[in-house]
């Protein structure tokens, strides 16, 4: 498995990380969490997001809440697993504040159709002030984290920071190669 790296600005978000490159072993294991309800990852994983925003002060840790059929049918929320194993990890508060409305799955969509990022709406929560992090569990595009940014910040949020188990890299096509 190889780093992540660096993770390119996300509209709305202070600061980002993610953990593993997804790519190869990362992105089974992640996808054995999403979609197989393997846990056995998440301990490692959330020891390895808590420790990339470690020197960060935060009030409260939420998630990118998953698509309410996806969830519905799994039984569970990855985002609020490992959101909930993060703050434990940085002995923060974890809530839900953030709803996912119904709407199409982002997973497989273009960079293009996944632009505004899922419909979210807040809690009936006020955060007034607050610096939150949101736990997501892939970025590919920072769609679904934007949205987050903007929801949050309707809810009276300050700061926002963002961290992921695993993040996209941009496609790699080599060298380019000039006829001359």
């Amino acid at each position: 498995m190889r780093p992540a790296g660096r993770v390119r600005a996300i509209d709305g978000v202070d600061g980002c990380a993610a953990l593993l490159s997804y790519r190869g072993t990362a992105r089974e294991l992640v996808a054995r969490l999403k979609y197989r309800n393997a846990r056995t990852s998440i301990d490692w994983l959330a020891t390895g997001m808590a420790e990339l925003v470690r020197d960060q002060s935060f009030d409260l840790v939420t998630w990118a809440p998953a698509n309410p059929a996806h969830a519905r049918r799994r039984g569970f929320d990855h985002g609020e697993l490992l959101a909930k194993a993060v703050a434990a990890r940085l002995q923060l508060p974890a809530a839900a504040v953030l709803r996912r409305d119904r709407g199409a799955p982002l997973t497989g969509r273009s960079a293009a159709q996944r632009h505004d990022g899922p419909p979210l709406r807040p809690v009936r929560v006020q955060l007034y002030g607050a610096t939150v992090l949101v736990v997501d569990d892939v970025i590919t595009t920072g769609a679904t984290l934007a949205a987050a940014a903007r929801t949050l910040r309707s809810m009276g949020a300050t700061r926002v920071y963002a961290v992921a188990a695993a993040y996209t890299p941009a496609p790699s096509f080599g060298p380019t190669v000039v006829a001359s």
